[in-house]
């Protein structure tokens, strides 16, 4: 995975793309996502819940956090600090965290003790009720409250 940076300290990164609680298609996705971009990778930390790439480009770490976004829903964050001056300019370093959910589209889950089946995961998570088909919607912050029925 890693890539000879060329003109750059081989530890060089501008930006950190953090995987939480995602499964080994998402780890995948991700990986061919930096492949296909062409990204530099100078580490890859593994740890308990997840892995931490360190890339070379603050531009396209926040396209794939969408792209992962689009395609398997779950919540992304971003932020960015100042690491220093690069000629008279700011440089800054990105975050991007990816956090899966622990159910995909056409599951069922329990919310509010109730059934329903996942319709949509993208910006919030979509839900239509089994037996009424009354649909919702519940913001990321507020997953923990669907259990998934197995």
């Amino acid at each position: 995975m890693a890539r000879n940076l060329e003109g750059k300290h081989g530890s060089y990164f501008e930006a950190v793309l953090q995987l939480r609680d995602v499964s080994q298609e998402v780890v995948d996705f991700a990986e061919s996502e930096i492949d296909r971009l062409k990204m530099n990778v100078p580490k890859v930390i593994i740890i308990k819940n997840g892995v931490d790439y360190l890339l070379t480009d603050n531009t396209l770490t926040r396209r794939i956090g969408r792209n992962l976004q689009a395609k398997f829903g779950g919540k992304t964050e971003e932020t960015s600090s100042l690491w220093g001056m690069k000629k008279d300019r700011e440089v800054y370093r990105v975050t991007v965290l990816f956090r899966g959910v622990p159910f995909k589209k056409n599951d069922l889950v329990i919310y509010q003790g109730e059934e329903y089946k996942v319709k949509i995961l993208s910006k919030d998570i979509f839900l239509q009720n089994t037996k009424t088909g009354k649909k919702v919607h519940v913001k990321y912050k507020d997953m923990k409250e669907i259990k998934k029925v197995d």
